[in-house]
């Protein structure tokens, strides 16, 4: 399929996702994040097509408070981010000609995210407990896909951390939601260790930017400034019926 279409580029954003669900059903998570991934990089290599391939912040499983560099060490503390990690050793070994960009707490008008979880239970629920110790960068498709095309169309290889600017907790950015959605609902800080879940998530999320500015690429907007234009995005798809509520 690639070879008939014989783009100038491949961004590879497809992958199994669903982070807790991967637990247990590993086989098909790796079968998805790293052996499809490993099989795009070879057709890319052999054809000689630029790759870029999206990757998340679990790769890295850290903790403490500094901003994670792209050489940083990697410790996945789940399947999803074993198997990102292998995505991005095949992508980096098989594909000279590549992008590696990883990115975080993604949210966009299409498929589901926090943000329209959020928005949902502010309306069903008058109190709302959302964890307050993992801290990262909310991430709007709006302002990333932009840069993704943008960097596939140049030569400068590599690998980068792209998010909106700024960091929060989970609990702060759905504290911003009800607030811009105006929603009453009250929402409680919890701690990681007492909302238990099947696949580990690391406290530290937060991604440094500086290989894009090293690279020459502009940083994204405030997560605050695109969660605002995300959520005039929805109200008018919605008004337009091309949203159903959610």
């Amino acid at each position: 399929m690639i070879k008939e279409a014989a783009p100038d580029a491949v961004i590879h954003c497809a992958a199994y996702t669903a982070v807790d669900a991967a637990e247990d059903n590993l086989e098909l998570c790796r079968r998805v994040n790293a052996e499809g991934t490993r099989n795009i990089a070879k057709v890319c290599k052999a054809l000689d097509i630029k790759m870029m391939y999206i990757s998340t912040d679990y790769v890295f499983g850290a903790s403490g408070e500094q901003p994670l560099g792209i050489y940083e060490a990697k410790n996945p503390l789940n399947t999803y981010g074993e198997t990102k990690l292998s995505g991005e050793n095949s992508t980096r070994i098989l594909c000279p000609r590549s992008f590696i960009v990883r990115t975080s707490w993604v949210f966009g008008i299409n498929g589901s995210n926090f943000v329209k979880t959020m928005l949902r239970l502010g309306r069903e629920k008058e109190e709302i407990s959302v964890v307050s110790d993992q801290i990262g960068s909310p991430t709007y498709t709006a302002d990333l896909a932009p840069l993704l095309c943008d960097m596939a169309m140049t030569e400068r290889f590599g690998t980068y951390h792209a998010t909106n600017e700024g960091y929060c907790s989970w609990y702060e950015f759905a504290r911003e939601i009800m607030r811009l959605g105006h929603l009453p609902a009250k929402i409680h800080p919890v701690a990681t260790a007492d909302y238990p879940s099947p696949a580990a998530r690391p406290l530290n999320s937060r991604l440094s930017k500086e290989s894009l500015d090293e690279a020459g690429f502009p940083r994204l907007p405030h997560w605050k400034d695109a969660l605002q234009r995300y959520l005039s995005e929805l109200a008018i798809a919605e008004e337009e019926g091309v949203l159903k509520a959610f």
